[in-house]
């Protein structure tokens, strides 16, 4: 990530998400801002320069992967103008891993020289690059959301996507369900964990997660399938199926649970 040298030609768009309106800013082939409607700090608007429709497709592209889930990292060229305390803020910032949570406090530890969570806040809101620079992903100290340029809400759900991302090529999960035809899972990260997700179709399950249920395996070529309808939450422990719950709302069985907990 750069640091801005010599002025060049700035453009900005506006791109419809599912999150809302963002409008983007770039200098030359560089992006320097990305912003939310009713962003806070607001921004300069007089420094975003003329509105172009062409020259944004890629941040677009990847913009619109991420917001789907398909996407975790960014490979966007930088241009960002802040004091070297706010830069290194910001590398801290794009090193905290797609899917995880770090606290002001935290950071500050890592930066040292006196920095306070106070001091680290206000570098966060500085940030011009929301979710390119993923500052949703830096919490309270007790893992509760706090403030977000973009609104509470919109930081709740970046962190939603990237919680229950489906991650259709985890080894682990498809070694467990080598022919389960599925949708919208979550990583299975480790045995005893909960998984939630959507399952399309049936299909003949051989795996051995199923062993334990009343028809065992299923075969390839048997004829016979199974069917998973809606939403089903599953624990996994030793490859097998521990417990299994068919509910309309995963993450509200999730929190009933206690394995998420309301911010």
């Amino acid at each position: 990530m750069s640091a801005p040298t010599s002025a060049g030609t700035v453009t900005h768009t506006v791109l419809p998400t599912r999150l809302g309106e963002v409008t983007v800013v770039k200098e030359d082939d560089s992006l320097t801002g990305l912003y939310f409607p009713r962003h806070w700090p607001r921004p300069d608007r007089s420094a975003f320069g003329a509105r172009a429709a062409a020259g944004f497709e890629e941040v677009a592209r990847q913009l619109a992967e991420y917001l789907a889930g398909r996407r975790d990292v960014f490979d966007l060229p930088l241009k960002v103008s802040g004091t070297q305390f706010d830069r290194l803020v910001w590398d801290l910032i794009r090193e905290v891993p797609y899917g995880r949570t770090t606290s002001y406090g935290d950071l500050a530890r890592r930066l040292g020289n006196g920095a306070s969570p106070q001091d680290v806040g206000a570098a966060v809101g500085r940030n011009p690059l929301c979710v390119i620079i993923p500052c949703h992903r830096i919490v309270g100290s007790t893992g509760k959301l706090t403030g977000y340029a973009g609104g509470l809400e919109r930081k709740r759900a970046l962190l939603d996507i990237e919680q229950w991302r489906p991650r259709l090529g985890d080894p682990k999960f498809r070694a467990a369900f080598p022919d389960l035809i599925f949708w919208g899972t979550a990583d299975l990260i480790a045995e005893g964990d909960y998984v939630v997700g959507r399952w399309e179709g049936g299909g003949t399950h051989s795996g051995a997660a199923f062993d334990d249920m009343p028809v065992g395996a299923l075969p390839a070529n048997t004829g016979r399938t199974m069917r998973f309808t809606g939403t089903t939450v599953l624990k996994v422990e030793n490859g097998l199926i521990t417990e299994e719950i068919g509910l309309d709302d995963g993450l509200t069985c999730l929190r009933q649970l206690g394995l998420i907990t309301e911010a």
